[in-house]
């Protein structure tokens, strides 16, 4: 059983609340910047480790400039992502492209960036060479279908739309050293929110072996492998968080056996991790306005779902917390909802929560990743603003709430 704690007190949020109305995402700098240094720790071991930030979880420029400053990549898969990156000052292999059914224009500007290009499919091969050319590095996305499991987030690989299968793999490294690549990588992505640490070493086992594999058939020496994302984080209270350095201490161990024993040492190792290293950080802070009482108790937040939408889509636990309240008995059941007109727009569903009043501050934990990322306005309903919690103590908005105007801001009026 874990204890979702707070970076804040209720009068430290009322105070914020003078200058920011909620709803808000409010970030936490100084347990971000702990987590990417911890990480980068436990791989310390590894010749040039790299984690390449999914910018999909949290695609803020002043989060990724404060992941930059830690050591950390970009890890991205569409043109907004680049110029996201690039506006933090991530250019170059600190650039991990990885996308599927990519646009040419997508490609073009990876490479003017001087990215990684990691391709998902092996007909993107002439693709790429037509639209933007083949650069010196490339990396391949391999699903390995049935030969391994995925989750109920991701689904099993053989149903994804990712990666190549292990034949078209083999085939499209020929391909591309015929067309005079020099560099090559090799990458996985096939679990979301996974919380078995076995299963990130059973993925860096099968990459080892892959590249073994690769080296004796072709002669071709993989220069990293990317072990991918999908590391989970404990959303509800009887789950435990990922032991990193158990993770980091067992690759180590199949690294030595595999890739050290058949002489190809020094082998980069990378990871895109997003919901692990922000997820537990972010928290969105909004108010009570309605209590109803029907069949049921219901909780009406000035959030919705358009600011986090994992539990409608997913049906995903995130805890909340009634500020003030943290210590009042659990012996109220409410739903939590938010105002769109979708039945499935609420935070949570027969909640054990303390009696809740019109007024009351609910905090939702975990929403650091995957939260204002897949926002949407569904309904008109505009996107809520971003804080950042300095070290210092200090809030900085690092992005504004949508207005009404930025809502029609696509919209020509004067012709009707």
């Amino acid at each position: 059983m874990i204890e979702k704690k707070l970076p804040f007190a209720k009068k430290q949020i009322e105070k914020i609340m003078e200058n920011f109305t909620t709803p808000f995402h409010l970030y936490d700098e100084k347990a971000i910047r702990e987590n990417a240094k911890s990480l980068i720790k436990s791989f310390s071991w590894v010749n040039n480790f790299k984690e390449y930030y999914a910018v999909k979880a949290c695609p803020n420029p002043y989060i990724l400039k404060l992941l930059k400053e830690e050591g950390f990549g970009a890890d991205c898969s569409s043109l907004p992502e680049l110029l996201l990156a690039e506006k933090a000052g991530i250019k170059g292999e600190n650039i991990m492209f990885t996308s599927n059914d990519t646009p040419a224009e997508e490609y073009v500007k990876a490479l003017e960036l001087g990215a990684i290009i990691n391709l998902d499919d092996i007909t993107h091969i002439d693709f790429l060479e037509k639209t933007a050319g083949v650069p010196d590095l490339i990396s391949f996305r391999y699903n390995p279908g049935p030969l391994r499991r995925g989750n109920a987030i991701i689904g099993q690989p053989e149903e994804a739309k990712y990666g190549l299968t292990k034949d078209q793999l083999f085939e499209a490294y020929k391909t591309v050293m015929n067309k005079g690549v020099k560099r090559f990588g090799l990458h996985t992505m096939i679990a979301s929110n996974e919380l078995n640490p076995d299963y990130f070493v059973e993925t860096a086992k099968m990459l080892f072996e892959l590249v073994i594999e690769i080296y004796k058939k072709f002669d071709i020496r993989i220069e990293f492998v990317n072990l991918g994302g999908g590391f989970g984080i404990p959303y509800k209270l009887d789950q435990s968080p990922l032991n990193i350095q158990y993770i980091a201490d067992n690759i180590k161990n199949v690294y030595d056996k595999i890739i050290k024993a058949n002489k190809l040492h020094p082998l980069k190792i990378f990871m895109e991790s997003g919901r692990m290293i922000t997820g537990p950080y972010g928290y969105l802070v909004s108010k009570v306005i309605h209590i109803k009482n029907t069949y049921k108790k219901y909780a009406g937040l000035d959030a919705c779902m358009a600011d986090l939408m994992r539990p409608a889509l997913y049906g995903a636990y995130h805890h909340i917390t009634i500020l003030g309240k943290e210590n009042n008995s659990l012996n109220y059941t409410y739903d939590v909802t938010g105002s769109l007109c979708e039945n499935n727009d609420k935070f949570a569903i027969n909640r054990n929560l303390p009696e809740i009043d019109i007024g009351d501050i609910a905090v939702i934990h975990d929403s650091g990743a995957h939260g204002y990322a897949m926002g949407f306005n569904y309904n008109g309903k505009l996107r809520s603003k971003e804080l950042l919690l300095k070290t210092n103590g200090e809030i900085e908005l690092i992005r504004r709430a949508e207005t009404v105007n930025d809502y029609f801001s696509t919209l020509d009026f004067s012709k009707l």
